[in-house]
């Protein structure tokens, strides 16, 4: 069994800071790429950032230069780190990673259950 737990969701003001955190557990081998989605009242799930084993990352733009992806490979954690929140950002924040389980085995998805996050004044 492999989980996916997230923490650090809230309520903040506009902005101000937050950071996510998520956890994956159980019978791990590899995580090749972890990620964060998000998803808004009446709009589709987006992709918010990404990062491989190696570290190499990528964003939404709408998130470049605000927003921060890390992870701590031996922790099987990865973080969001996010900045200068608008009230556009408020969102249901999902952790989703790719897992492998074995060595021989492909990478399945995985999903967390989702934090808030809502920037209001």
């Amino acid at each position: 069994q492999v989980q996916l737990v997230e923490s650090g969701g809230g309520l903040v003001q506009p902005e101000g800071s937050l950071r996510l955190s998520c956890a994956a557990s159980g019978s791990i081998f590899s995580i090749p790429a972890m990620r964060w989605y998000r998803q808004a009242p009446g709009k589709q799930r987006e992709l918010v950032a990404a990062i491989t084993s190696g570290g190499r990352t990528n964003y939404a733009d709408s998130v470049k230069g605000r927003f921060t992806i890390s992870r701590d490979n031996a922790k099987n954690t990865v973080y969001l780190q996010m900045n200068s929140l608008k009230p556009d950002d408020t969102a249901v924040y999902y952790c989703n990673a790719d897992i492998r389980t074995a060595a021989w085995r492909e990478p399945l998805g995985y999903w967390g259950q989702g934090t808030q996050v809502t920037v209001s004044s």
